[in-house]
């Protein structure tokens, strides 16, 4: 038991080492949850812009599927 003690009071020295231990884990665990948040937004963000990239090339590929094809000739004199 006193090497626990020991271990704890690090010659003098564990009032600051503690501490600065459980501020350090504190501050990991937020940089770790903040990077979830931001990447499950970053996700939701690119998935919408993929949606609205996958319509707009429906769109155009259905406008030239319209289009004629002696529309899209051009005639050059010579």
């Amino acid at each position: 038991m006193e090497s626990v003690s020991t271990l704890v009071q690090m010659g003098g020295y564990g009032g600051y080492v503690w501490p600065a231990y459980g501020i350090s884990a504190v501050v990991l665990a937020l940089v770790l949850v903040a990077s979830l948040l931001a990447a499950r937004k970053n996700e939701a963000e690119l998935e919408q812009l993929q949606v609205v990239r996958r319509a707009g090339k429906q769109r155009n590929a259905a406008a030239q599927a319209a289009v004629p094809t002696d529309a899209l000739s051009v005639e050059t004199k010579e």
